[in-house]
C-alpha cells in the first residue's frame, strides 16, 4: 500500500502475506505508524491496495464489502440518536427495514448488559457503555467478518479489562454461524496475548510481517489466565520482537526492527 500525498509517495505496507481462518481470533501490534489501521481499511476494501490482492470470503476485494463490521478506537456514536437507534443505523444505510432489526438490537444490548438502556442517548453512558453500543452496532447485520482498530485503547485499565471479557464472551455466543472472524488492532501486548489465537507481529513502516506468534493457552481465557508462566513468556517474546530487547536488560537501548 502506497499513498501519494504533496511530497512524494509513501509506503504504508510492503509484502504482506497473511491467511486468516474461519472464526479465528488474531491480532495486529506494532509500533505506531506501521500500518496496522491502515491494513484493516484495506482488508474492508475501504483504500484499494496498490498492488497485489485481498480475498475475503473466496471473493477478491475491489470495493468496500458488506460481509464486514468495523469498530474503531471511538465509539463514534450519533449523539441525538437514542442507544437503540444507533445500533440499528447499518441496517439504515444498507436500505433496510430498521423494524425487522429491532428484535435482534435488543438481543445484542441484553448480550453485553445494556439491557434497559435503549432508550438513552450516549452522553448519558460512560465510555465504556457507548463502546459495547458500538460493538452491538457493527454486529447487528451478523458479519462473518470483525475488525477493531484499537476500540479500548482510550478506557481506563480496569474498563478496559472488562471489555476484554465481554468481548471475547459475545466472540463466543453473538454469531449464529458460529464465531466470527476478528482482527484485532492494538498497542498491549498483554491484551493481545490474552485475545488472541495467534499475534502478528508487524515492523515499523513500510509495514512487514515480523512474525505471527501463536498463542496456545486453553479457552475460555479468565483474568487468572494472566497471572500464569505461559502467559508471560508469549508475552515477553512479543516484547522482544518489537523492540529487538530483553524485558530484563533495562541497560540495553531500545532497537526497532528494520
Amino acid at each position: 500500500m502506497v499513498y501519494e500525498t504533496g511530497s512524494g509517495p509513501v509506503e504504508a505496507l510492503r509484502d504482506i502475506t497473511l491467511s486468516v481462518a474461519d472464526g479465528e481470533f488474531v491480532s495486529l501490534v506494532g509500533p505506531s505508524g506501521c500500518g496496522k489501521s491502515t491494513m484493516l481499511r484495506v482488508l474492508a476494501g475501504l483504500r484499494p491496495a496498490t498492488s497485489g490482492s485481498i480475498i475475503v470470503d473466496g471473493q477478491p476485494v475491489t470495493r468496500p464489502i458488506s460481509k464486514v463490521g468495523m469498530v474503531f478506537q471511538a465509539a463514534v456514536l450519533l449523539k441525538w440518536r437514542t442507544v437503540l437507534e444507533n445500533v440499528l443505523l447499518p441496517a439504515e444505510l444498507a436500505g433496510l427495514n430498521p423494524r425487522r432489526y429491532r428484535d435482534r438490537a435488543n438481543d445484542l444490548l441484553k448480550l453485553v448488559g445494556l439491557e434497559g438502556f435503549a432508550t438513552k442517548r450516549p452522553g448519558e453512558l460512560s465510555g465504556g457503555m457507548q463502546q459495547r453500543v458500538a460493538l452491538c452496532r457493527a454486529l447487528l447485520l451478523d458479519p462473518p467478518l470483525l475488525l477493531m482498530d484499537e476500540p479500548f485503547g482510550a478506557l481506563d485499565a480496569m474498563t478496559r479489562d472488562d471489555m476484554n471479557l465481554e468481548l471475547l464472551r459475545v466472540w463466543g455466543e453473538a454469531g449464529e454461524g458460529g464465531r466470527k472472524t476478528v482482527l484485532f488492532v492494538t498497542h498491549s501486548i498483554p491484551e493481545a496475548v490474552f485475545l488472541s489465537d495467534r499475534v502478528v507481529v508487524m515492523s515499523p513502516r513500510p509495514g512487514r510481517i515480523a512474525d505471527v506468534v501463536t498463542v496456545d493457552l486453553p479457552r475460555p481465557r479468565t483474568v487468572e489466565s494472566r497471572a500464569t508462566a505461559e502467559f508471560g513468556a508469549l508475552s515477553l517474546r512479543i516484547y522482544d520482537l518489537l523492540t529487538g530487547r530483553r524485558a530484563d536488560a533495562p541497560g540495553r537501548p531500545l532497537q526497532a526492527l528494520s
